[in-house]
């Protein structure tokens, strides 16, 4: 296969995968693509949207490289997910690789699927206290490149349309949702059916829990979701669907067809978060568009402003066989201006220190830089299928079970998984 013809495969196979899903949700198409040289080493991740802003860094990467060839593959993230740690298992695949926080990260950990990058020196490109996602034992083992607000998203024009403005305690946040309702817009574009209830969770937990590592004790059985601070956030949930402020069959709609009700300005906030910022403005350039995080409870009792997740975990394979090419891989990516191309062609902001954002979209998510935010409370579930059991609960209520009754089918998960150990 030719270099060109190389790219446009893997340019027109993520393509075809985008053009499956309007809207994504930071994750991605399938594609891949080779070029011969002396070593070639495989870049294994999900994000298909990427590909194209990807070919072009790598082209410049191999120019500088000229002994290298990159050739990448991505795969949709239900699917990265489930298949990542089987595919990196004998070092085939993925000398270059990314993980999610949280479950896959500790999965992946354990089974020794990382080499260990602990005082490599590309890492003081990055900001420290944001790369730390990526530690473990003392080692670090990946280098978070994306920094993601987890929090709704929020028409500006519409809110000032309306006099309203992102409210500061929980009473607020009600009756901002029912001030759009009652002039025919729908609150919250909830993507009930897939990434809503994880996204939506984090925001919503965040002041309601009583301390940061809530879901760690919950999985070390020293803590239930019976207690109060997950049953408050289902009844918050439950509250804000009963009264309407979702849209109707929230838990049957999917992530397009949530984003969907956003672009068209049918909806003045989007239960998603700042990844999606850049993808909303490409199918709507008149949609000016904020972050803002419902507050649980009243103003002098909340802790965080909002929720951030440092993800798309860029590591190196230890079963590569080209160890130190894929580390220069990595370091190519973390050069400032490499990471500003990335940054403002992709529409994600990133973990690099001192990158230029150019789009309205990548500003709005760098003002959040200087709030008080909480690192995302899923994530902090390790093992996937209790991360699965808190979100069915949420699910549960939107489909009519009781906050009681929703936390105790989740509960009955962990009580499972914990008699495993």
């Amino acid at each position: 296969m030719t270099r060109t013809s190389g790219k446009k495969l893997r340019y027109l196979l993520a393509s075809g995968a985008l053009a499956l899903t309007a809207v994504l949700s930071a994750c991605g198409g399938g594609g891949s693509s080779a070029s011969g040289g002396d070593v070639t080493i495989n870049f294994l991740h999900w994000r298909g949207e990427d590909v194209k802003t990807l070919d072009t860094i790598i082209d410049k990467f191999e120019a500088a490289n000229p002994t290298i060839k990159v050739e990448m593959q991505t795969l949709p993230s239900d699917q990265y997910q489930s298949t990542a740690q089987a595919k990196l298992s004998d070092g085939s695949v993925g000398d270059v690789f990314a993980s999610f926080p949280g479950a896959q990260f500790d999965a992946l950990s354990k089974a020794g699927a990382f080499t260990d990058l602990s005082g490599a020196s590309f890492l003081k490109n990055f900001n420290s206290e944001l790369i730390a996602t990526g530690q473990k034992d003392g080692k670090q083992l990946a280098v978070p490149y994306q920094l993601v607000y987890n929090d709704p998203i929020y028409n500006v024009k519409l809110f000032e349309k309306y006099g309203l403005t992102p409210p500061k305690d929980w009473e607020g946040f009600l009756a901002l949702c029912q001030k759009l309702k009652d002039n025919g817009i729908i609150p919250i574009a909830f993507a009930g059916a897939d990434i809503g209830p994880g996204q939506f969770m984090n925001t919503m937990v965040m002041n309601n829990e009583p301390s940061d590592d809530i879901f760690e004790k919950v999985e070390a059985g020293e803590a239930k979701l019976t207690d109060e601070f997950w049953v408050k956030t289902l009844t918050q949930i439950k509250e804000l669907n009963d009264k309407g402020y979702f849209q109707p069959d929230a838990l049957g709609t999917k992530d397009a067809a949530a984003g969907a009700l956003f672009i068209q300005e049918k909806a003045g906030m989007l239960a998603s978060g700042s990844y999606q910022l850049a993808q909303n403005a490409a199918q709507n350039p008149e949609l000016e568009q904020g972050l803002l995080a419902p507050i649980t409870v009243s103003a002098d009792q909340a802790k965080y402003e909002g929720v951030h997740t440092s993800t798309f975990m860029l590591a190196v394979n230890s079963k590569s066989k080209h160890p130190e090419e894929a580390k220069k891989f990595l370091e190519y990516l973390s050069q400032k201006d490499v990471a500003s191309e990335y940054a403002n062609a992709t529409g994600q902001n990133v973990t690099v220190d001192g990158v230029t954002y150019d789009s309205p979209e990548l500003k709005v998510a760098e003002d959040w830089t200087s709030k008080k935010t909480l690192f995302q409370p899923r994530f902090t579930i390790k093992n996937g299928d209790n991360q699965k059991a808190v979100t069915n609960s949420i699910q549960a209520v939107l489909g009519g079970s009781t906050p009681e009754e929703a936390a105790q089918e989740a509960q009955a998960v962990i009580d499972q998984n914990l008699s495993k150990s």
